[in-house]
């Protein structure tokens, strides 16, 4: 089997990072999100309050009694998941192989991507800058074999961070990793493993997968191919792509729309290669045109074209030519895309008074 390339995305702090983006008064104070009231819990917080030893699930008076300076705002779960559908559709303009974990964090295999030279740390550097100019807070990243490599580097130089394990470095990688970072090893466990004189999995590796099992039942062997850096679990996909598309924010505003149908050939380039990859011959029922203006108002315009056959240049140049009325606008972002007629959906009736 080919080698897999994973990449694991966690967004920094998420609920305080969208806060902090919005209200810029509160990047620079220890910052909770949640917790305000007597008996409210803090669901997350920023870096800044984590320094005092604040901590998700935290009370909110503990929260303040170890930070006298603490502000704490509401949840607005809304906006989050606003900024979550942003990020996840970034991810997937990279792959469909995307699996969600929560709002904030997700796994991508990108090991049959061939942009980006192929390369999985260029991707998520790809990944994070992206998500930093359009949506305007951090992830970080870990790319690695499998899955739980992936994610254990992106928690190793956050925030915003970057870490890579390659394949020939996992030996050495999983002989030094102390038995705490494994996924499911939590206080109690960890207890157990120093008792036996496990504290790395290399101890775990000598340790054997006889006297884990023994110890453990059936969580003992998922210790020993952790501790081996085996994890065969692949990325699960709960998504059907019903769209795929390209957009790009410029650094300087395309000055007017003759400057935005000279970049649409190297934009439908992109987009032709993304469909032979996810497209696999799914018929076309619409394309679609985004525009942003240097102002931020976001206007898209569709027309259905029902074809498994692809767009050719002139059917975006018209939807273009329709969309942006006037000639000397500024753009800022401009996006092309196509959406796939569903014919897998089941078709049902309604019942009249159901």
């Amino acid at each position: 089997m080919a080698q897999r390339k994973i990449i694991h995305v966690d967004c920094d702090c998420f609920y305080a990072a969208v806060e902090m983006r919005d209200d810029p008064t509160l990047r620079d104070v220890p910052l909770a999100v949640g917790g305000a009231d007597g008996r409210g819990v803090v669901t997350t917080c920023n870096y800044r309050a984590r320094a005092f030893g604040v901590r998700s699930a935290m009370p909110g008076s503990e929260a303040r009694r170890l930070c006298p300076g603490l502000v704490t705002v509401p949840t607005d779960f809304p906006r989050y998941r606003a900024a979550s559908q942003q990020v996840m559709a970034i991810l997937r303009e990279m792959t469909d192989l995307v699996e969600p974990l929560s709002l904030d964090e997700a796994f991508l295999d990108v090991s049959d991507v061939t942009e980006h030279k192929g390369s999985a740390t260029l991707m998520a550097r790809h990944l994070r800058e992206r998500v930093q100019k359009e949506v305007g807070i951090t992830i970080s990243a870990g790319v690695a074999p499998n899955k739980f490599l992936a994610k254990i580097a992106s928690d190793w130089q956050k925030p915003d961070g970057l870490f890579v394990i390659t394949p020939d470095q996992v030996p050495a990688f999983v002989q030094a990793l102390p038995v705490e970072k494994l996924f499911g090893v939590g206080q109690v466990t960890a207890g157990k493993l120093h008792a036996l004189g496990v504290k790395t999995c290399g101890d775990m590796q000598a340790l054997g997968a006889d006297v884990l099992i023994d110890k453990f039942g059936k969580q003992g062997y998922r210790l020993f191919e952790m501790a081996h850096g085996r994890d065969e679990r692949a990325v699960v996909v709960s998504r059907v792509a019903k769209s795929v598309s390209v957009e790009r924010t410029f650094a300087q505003d395309l000055p007017d729309k003759a400057a935005c149908q000279s970049v649409m050939p190297n934009l439908l380039d992109d987009l032709s290669r993304r469909l032979s990859r996810k497209g696999k011959k799914k018929p076309i029922h619409k394309l679609f045109v985004k525009v942003r203006y240097s102002d931020f108002s976001t206007h898209t315009l569709e027309r259905v074209r029902d074809t498994v056959e692809e767009p050719c240049l002139g059917d975006y140049q018209r939807l273009l030519d329709e969309l942006i009325t006037r000639e000397d606008r500024p753009v800022r972002l401009l996006g092309l895309g196509v959406r796939f007629r569903n014919d897998e959906a089941p078709i049902t009736q309604l019942r009249l008074f159901e």
